[in-house]
């Protein structure tokens, strides 16, 4: 198979394409990627030179830059897999103007493509455009659609592009929505390599508000696990939420790591909650458990040591992100 990926130089992306190319070792990908802050060429880096795996630089709201990316896999691409997108709330919260032209806009001319060449399309989403729980419910993939950031609205209208795209015209597409990932190769801001990184240079780990908002935690590996079935597997039209079952509040969150690291809770630092900060989410993820068998491998007394001792050893991929970000 042959598959043109856009932000594969992401977190979640760069750790599809290593899963791709160590599972699926006859597939070839195509990634564009605009590396932006949050996308960084040395996430690939090593695999530039592996014949099955090509690298654009480019825009995915241009629709030229996409021709150019799908041409570099011999025929053109037989799927489209769409991680690119602005993806932190709070840089949503101050500029919402580039993550409509990003989300939406990108999502639009991925789409084109995909019509006018009759392939597959999966559309890699949140549950976060399903808006918030109360202490009780998970989200199916019948819950109402209710995005309460820019972020996650942006997120939302390029779903609704994407379900109109298979309604109106027949596109072969699916949306997965995940809950929160973690896991090797996340950029420095999001809450646990931000915890783990601020520790080990001597900082505090920030936590909104009193920390009581709720994620279901999902390792990044088992996200990838899922897109890969539901990209063979998957029915079209559908939409497969993808969940680790692993729910956890913010500050037992930052109580773990600190005890994986052995400090002390002083090192908890309360701050300003954010903007419309949604207090709980949670995924059902039945129907892609019995309808294509996917099932998560990880569970956080694995997979939370594992990614603090990646972080651990990795300071050189690290500490130059958070020079430029800071």
């Amino acid at each position: 198979m042959k598959i043109l990926v856009t932000g594969c130089c992401g977190f979640i992306g760069a750790n599809f394409v290593r899963q791709v190319l160590r599972e699926r070792p006859d597939w070839q990908i195509a990634n564009i990627d605009l590396l932006t802050y949050a996308g960084n060429r040395e996430n690939l880096k090593d695999l530039e030179g592996d014949p099955r795996y090509k690298f654009f630089q480019g825009d995915i709201v241009d629709a030229q830059a996409v021709r150019i990316a799908a041409e570099l896999l011999p025929g053109g691409p037989d799927a489209i897999v769409n991680f690119a997108a602005e993806s932190h709330v709070d840089n949503s919260i101050k500029n919402p103007g580039v993550f409509v032209t990003t989300n939406i806009q990108g999502t639009l001319t991925l789409l084109n493509y995909a019509k006018e060449k009759k392939i597959r399309y999966l559309q890699v989403s949140t549950d976060e455009v399903y808006g918030s729980l109360g202490s009780t419910g998970l989200f199916t993939e019948e819950t109402p659609l209710a995005p309460n950031s820019p972020y996650s609205a942006s997120k939302t209208g390029a779903d609704l592009l994407v379900r109109a795209w298979f309604e109106t015209f027949g596109l072969d597409a699916i949306i997965t929505r995940c809950s929160n990932n973690y896991g090797p190769y996340q950029y420095p801001e999001k809450l646990i390599p931000l915890a783990v990184t601020n520790l080990m240079q001597g900082k505090k780990i920030p936590v909104y508000g009193q920390g009581l908002n709720i994620r279901d935690w999902l390792h990044v590996e088992d996200h990838c696990s899922g897109i890969l079935v539901a990209l063979e597997k998957g029915l079209a039209g559908r939409v497969y939420n993808i969940g680790g079952n692993n729910e956890w509040k913010n500050i037992d969150i930052a109580h773990e790591l600190l005890r994986l690291m052995g400090l002390g809770e002083d090192r908890i630092e309360f701050v300003t909650d954010r903007l419309g900060h949604d207090m709980r989410y949670a995924i059902d993820a039945t129907r892609i458990r019995t309808e294509l068998g996917w099932s998560p491998k990880y569970t956080f007394s694995t997979g939370l040591p594992e990614t603090v001792k990646w972080y651990q050893q990795n300071e050189s991929w690290w500490i130059p992100l958070k020079a430029v970000k800071n």
